[in-house]
């Protein structure tokens, strides 16, 4: 049993496609809104669909403020090392010490001789990447020698001087499969980043064994060796396989593999925001709540692990005295067994004033909320008739995705936005409306609303990604032997997640439209 005793850490590994280049870069910000740890992307610059990593890198980094970003992991042969350390230091001095240097000998040899990189046999790759490693800490070490100097076979430095040093001591993980590049792993590096799909939990053992009596032959702890692991799965599994099954699943297998191999850096390789929420609210948790109990000898929690998903909350009627207005209420009943969010962390806002009286403008003002509310009921209700009659064979599935189209909903993306598009007319733009109007005027009229109005922007977001998942499904249909079942799974989460946050959003916001007006 060896367990090495690292933090646990929690990222996401995303495919960097130029065609949802902004998608992309949205997915980075939902690991950082979801509480994870590192954001990562590959590298592959021979790859036209790919944009380039360390741009993108950039931009992530200045849209987040908290998560780790790294390259995952950064192909030397088309990366020079000085170039690439001043470029890993850069990034790290502007993002405050967020950045660690995920790196690989570089696969693909045709590839990189295509856009005119060296074309180099497996063991000339190996050698490269060991001279390179040298010449990254030396532009590092700013303490060091005043030059630069590395005359190897493939890299040649010749005076140039160290710096700039990053904000915090950069580790260095590397892609590692082969004995020697284990064996280099375990001399040299601070950490081993192998995926799933190329070493499975079998090798893992062997491999860590090897890179532990490679760092004891070079006087290192092998402690001094983070291990990280890409990993993907499939929470719809049967259980019977590495990671196929609910989270209680993957839970049990990361934690084992904490406690019996010190893997302690899950990095999840999805482009789905439904598994990256799941991952970090159902698995991270449990994960760190179990290895913490069986660290601390006190053994398994009694409810550590997430068994079941967030159960689903009524939402009641709030009956405010002199406000006629009747918010829709929610009976809890849900279609879907996924949960986007938990329901009973929703904030609420302040208690109404019980001897208020409000105008027939003020009453207004709440009620249309309400009647712009019923209309995307009724959009939702067409939504899924129109499932049904293409099921039946009634309709296309051009039709169903037309629809989806032009709903109110996706034409004016949050349903607040809704509400401000029809309310106030003469002005355009419904993003901007929502964003520099309404929100802004009720936080500053009543700041005790700011907690409530934070979470539903937060739920719009998840809304909007599940209306992308039913338009995906839609697509997938004509292909895929279980399309039918994956639309109306779409739907049902849907279906759920809007009638829960509409009568959310009425139960909170009626009354403060009513009392502090629209604008």
């Amino acid at each position: 049993m060896t367990d090495y005793g690292h933090p646990l850490r929690f990222g996401t590994f995303i495919t960097p496609l130029a065609a949802t280049a902004h998608r992309v870069v949205e997915l980075a910000l939902l690991t950082e809104q979801v509480g994870l740890d590192l954001v990562t992307v590959q590298d592959h610059p021979y790859q036209a669909k790919f944009v380039d990593t360390w741009t993108l890198l950039s931009v992530i980094a200045a849209r987040t403020e908290r998560v780790t970003v790294a390259p995952n992991v950064a192909n030397l042969p088309l990366r020079p090392p000085v170039v690439l350390a001043r470029s890993v230091a850069t990034l790290d001095l502007l993002s405050g010490g967020r950045v660690e240097l995920g790196l690989g000998a570089g696969g693909f040899a045709d590839a990189i001789a295509a856009v005119g990189g060296p074309k180099l046999t497996a063991p000339q790759r190996v050698d490269a990447l060991e001279e390179a490693l040298r010449i990254i800490r030396a532009v590092w070490d700013e303490d060091g020698a005043r030059s630069i100097r590395e005359d190897g076979e493939h890299y040649r430095v010749r005076g140039a001087h160290p710096g700039p040093r990053p904000a915090h001591d950069v580790e260095i993980w590397l892609g590692a499969y082969k004995p020697r590049m284990l064996r280099i792993t375990g001399a040299h590096a601070d950490g081993w980043l192998p995926s799933l799909g190329y070493a499975d939990v079998d090798a893992i053992g062997p491999m860590n064994a090897a890179i532990d009596e490679a760092a004891t032959d070079a006087g290192r702890d092998p402690r001094e060796v983070r291990r990280l692991y890409n990993v993907n799965g499939d929470f719809g599994g049967d259980g019977r396989g590495f990671l196929t099954g609910p989270a209680t699943v993957w839970v049990e297998q990361l934690a084992e593999l904490t406690l019996t191999h010190g893997m302690s850096t899950y990095v999840l390789a999805s482009d789905d925001p439904d598994v990256i929420r799941r991952f970090a609210a159902e698995v991270a948790p449990g994960v760190r709540e179990l290895v913490a109990a069986e660290r601390s000898g006190s053994g398994r929690p009694d409810v550590a692990l997430p068994t079941e998903p967030p159960a689903p909350q009524r939402i009641e009627v709030r009956v405010v005295p002199g406000l006629d207005v009747v918010p829709t209420p929610d009976d809890g009943t849900r279609l879907s067994a996924e949960r986007p969010w938990d329901e009973s962390t929703r904030p609420a806002g302040p208690a109404p004033q019980g001897d208020r009286a409000y105008t027939p403008q003020e009453q207004a003002a709440g009620q249309h909320l309400v009647d712009v509310h019923d209309a995307l009921r009724a959009e939702l209700n067409q939504l899924r008739e129109l499932v049904e009659q293409v099921s039946a064979g009634h309709a296309g599935v051009g039709d169903a995705r037309s629809h989806i189209a032009t709903m109110t909903l996706r034409q004016n993306n949050w349903t607040l936005g809704v509400y401000c598009a029809s309310y106030c007319r003469i002005v355009t733009g419904h993003h901007s409306l929502e964003d520099h109007s309404v929100f802004p005027h009720l936080r500053s009229r009543d700041p005790r609303l700011a907690p409530v109005i934070d979470r539903l922007e937060a739920e719009h977001h998840v809304i909007s990604d599940v209306l992308e998942r039913v338009d995906q499904a839609l697509v997938a249909m004509v292909s895929a032997p279980d399309g039918l079942a994956q639309v109306r799974a779409a739907v049902d989460l849907l279906t759920d997640t809007l009638l829960s946050h509409l009568a959310y959003e009425e139960r909170e916001l009626v009354e403060p439209l009513a009392r502090l007006g629209f604008s």
